[in-house]
């Protein structure tokens, strides 16, 4: 990205879920590994699965997770075996009967213009897939070989329902909604109503809405127990609030994200030089909802470092009124802009409050400040002299 050049300051870059920085194109610093990348997918490796028979006891669910060119080839082999398997098979009920030796066989054929192993593979795949040319066809000489069209005929109806099913499960994929779904590429702490939050912007692209969409953010980080014991991924819940309270939202335009820094959260002791690329802290989001078109549950995922936080930050608005509607500027999706803020963690700012009234005072001058020296530093365009009245 052009960003990553210095042509464009990073915070006005839009990062779409879509984007995977798993491919960076310089050598990025080392940082701790991360539990959830920024596109969605869990950095996890199964290793020594010894009871590999438990993916065969769901097959389908085996095929859908499978990637597209081994789906394709198992869905070409399925077909082909077994009309491979059912050609072998009629072309031994012709060679038992004696219709292939021309002369030598009996008046009535178990089945008509079978010749060779060629046309019985033939006859094959017209029973499979009801395509009939009127050369071949089924006598009533032979009870196995009606016994053997109708097990081909059920085979087949399963072999269809199966790879069809599965190849719709694949494009239909809940995930594949989720890549419309957008978060900021930063997180940001500030003061809002008077408390530090977290904040973080999450948006769709698309016009069709996700139905129920409900927000979780959890703590990843590495802890050790009061007995000893290392806990290498202890998730803690935390509470999202959004501007109409609770986790539920109407996500129609991008809303802000916010979490309270209180005594219950897990970032109180959270201090501004903590938000470096060493420290072990993790902040993973998930979005989850029904797609209003499909009716299928999707759920999309990112996360934070520590080195993605930014610390006196704060979202610039987007959306804005525009000939009688409402108008959503995504090029701005992920600006930020400073604003002042206590340079210290939640507990310390509860302890002593006074940390806030400096800062609010600061702020409060700021504006008043620059806009006299604004006006000091302003001159007139022309001025009018007494002699030019004269």
């Amino acid at each position: 990205m052009l960003s990553r050049k210095g042509i464009i300051p990073e915070e006005y870059v839009l990062t779409r879920l879509a984007e995977d920085p798993a491919e960076p194109r310089y050598r990025a610093r080392e940082r701790r590994a991360r539990f959830v990348s920024k596109n969605g997918n869990c950095n996890v490796a199964h290793k020594n699965i010894r009871e590999q028979g438990r993916f065969l006891q769901d097959v389908f669910t085996t095929l859908v997770d499978l990637k597209w060119p081994h789906t394709l080839l198992i869905f070409t082999m399925s077909f082909l075996c077994s009309w491979l398997l059912f050609a072998m098979v009629w072309w031994l009920i012709a060679f038992a009967h004696g219709d292939l030796a021309p002369g030598e066989g009996t008046a009535v054929p178990c089945v008509t213009s079978i010749h060779s192993f060629s046309s019985a593979f033939l006859f094959s795949i017209e029973v499979q897939v009801t395509i009939g040319f009127g050369g071949r066809m089924v006598t009533e000489e032979c009870p196995l070989a009606i016994l053997i069209l109708i097990v081909q005929n059920i085979v087949g109806l399963m072999i269809n329902a199966i790879m069809l099913g599965c190849i719709f499960m694949k494009t239909a994929q809940a995930h594949r909604r989720a890549e419309t779904l957008i978060f900021s590429k930063h997180a940001v702490i500030a003061v809002r109503h008077g408390r530090l939050c977290f904040m973080l912007r999450v948006g769709d692209l698309r016009k069709s809405m996700i139905i129920s969409a409900t927000i979780h953010m959890q703590v990843v980080r590495k802890t050790t127990s009061p007995e000893g014991e290392v806990v290498p991924l202890h998730q803690v819940d935390i509470p999202m609030e959004n501007g109409v309270g609770g986790n539920s939202i109407f996500l129609v335009a991008p809303l802000i994200i916010y979490h309270v820094i209180d005594a219950n959260s897990p970032l109180y002791d959270l201090a501004p030089s903590d938000l470096h690329h060493h420290q072990d802290l993790e902040i993973i989001v998930i979005l989850e909802g029904v797609v209003e078109t499909t009716g299928i549950t999707t759920q999309a995922r990112t996360s934070y470092l520590a080195d993605e936080i930014l610390w006196g930050q704060r979202f610039v608005p987007i959306v804005a009124e525009e000939d009688g509607r409402y108008s959503v500027d995504y090029s701005k999706f992920g600006n930020t802009i400073k604003v002042p803020t206590p340079l210290c963690t939640a507990r310390q700012l509860d302890e002593d409050r006074t940390l806030l009234d400096a800062v609010t005072l600061a702020s409060a001058r700021g504006p008043l400040r620059k806009r006299s020296v604004a006006v000091a530093k302003a001159k007139p365009k022309f001025s009018i002299s007494p002699d030019s009245l004269s």
